[in-house]
């Protein structure tokens, strides 16, 4: 089964991102359980809690097809003693609230080094920084995303991504999720079939399917291997339409959220319907 669905608002409480989900006829979903550009905010309610999970049910979305994101502010590899401590912090509190919640991951950038510690250095602070904070929260599963390597951003590659899982203690309590856009911008070609055929046995190799826990599902505007994420429509940047068609005709994406993040939230209930259309669930 493919859960296909967009990252939607949680403007006015968590408990609406089911509702918004389902208005675009979503069958998986992404939210911030928090303002993404603060480092605090109020702690959620009981009330928030129990409404969240009750939307949740009544909309038929189950834990495994919710992917929840961190703060865009917090950087696990930090080479600051006094920052790392902030982001690491901020990252417990991040898994707490999914637990609170319910959910079963959760979805973050791995760390950037800004050019004061080496790439291996980074990566094992980055994984350092899980382990310590799967430590305090015992049920959610830290995901990784695959970044578009702009910057000092660390993750671009697949080696990045199975560094860092090699490292952690836990290793059921870790995964992955792809985002297209990155991917391609990184330096693994997915247009076509033979292309996508060819990265995704890269990514078998060397991370392994066994870890891919979510997808997000964008074309991007920027040529193949530039390395600065700009995100598209379906179809409408330089990846096309040939790669979503094989995603969604290949069982080894089954059952994990695949997330839009494309840039036209008044595309999303089309671009679902013609996603769940190539995955076979609809005429």
């Amino acid at each position: 089964m493919k859960y296909i669905g967009a990252h939607v608002s949680a403007a006015g409480g968590v408990f609406n991102a089911p509702l918004n989900a389902a208005k675009i006829g979503a069958t998986a979903f992404a939210l911030f359980t928090k303002n993404q550009k603060q480092w605090k905010s109020s702690p959620l309610t009981e009330e928030a809690i129990t409404k969240f999970k009750e939307n949740c049910q009544k909309h038929q979305f189950k834990p495994e097809q919710i992917l929840p994101h961190d703060s865009y502010l917090i950087n696990l590899g930090h080479p600051e003693t006094e920052k790392l401590e902030k982001s690491r912090n901020a990252f417990i509190d991040e898994l707490q609230r999914c637990q609170l919640l319910g959910l079963r991951y959760l979805n973050f950038h791995p760390g950037t080094h800004l050019k004061q510690m080496s790439e291996a250095d980074c990566l094992s602070r980055i994984a350092e920084s899980i382990n310590l904070a799967l430590q305090q929260v015992s049920e959610v599963t830290a995901v990784i995303e695959n970044t578009a390597g702009q910057g000092s951003n660390l993750g671009y590659r697949f080696e990045h991504l199975a560094e860092i899982i090699e490292q952690i203690d836990n290793k059921d309590r870790v995964g992955v999720c792809l985002d297209t856009c990155h991917t391609f911008v990184s330096g693994y070609d997915l247009r076509g079939a033979e292309m996508c055929e060819k990265t995704f046995a890269e990514f078998d190799q060397v991370v392994g399917f066994k870890y891919l826990k979510g997808m997000h599902i964008n074309d991007s505007k920027t040529p193949y291997e530039s390395r600065v994420d700009r995100h598209a429509p379906l179809g409408a940047g330089e990846i096309g339409w040939d790669c979503f068609k094989y995603i969604m005709g290949d069982g080894r994406f089954d059952g994990i959220p695949m997330v839009l993040e494309t840039t036209n939230p008044e595309l999303w209930p089309e671009e679902i319907a013609e996603m769940k259309r190539l995955a076979g669930l609809t005429e």
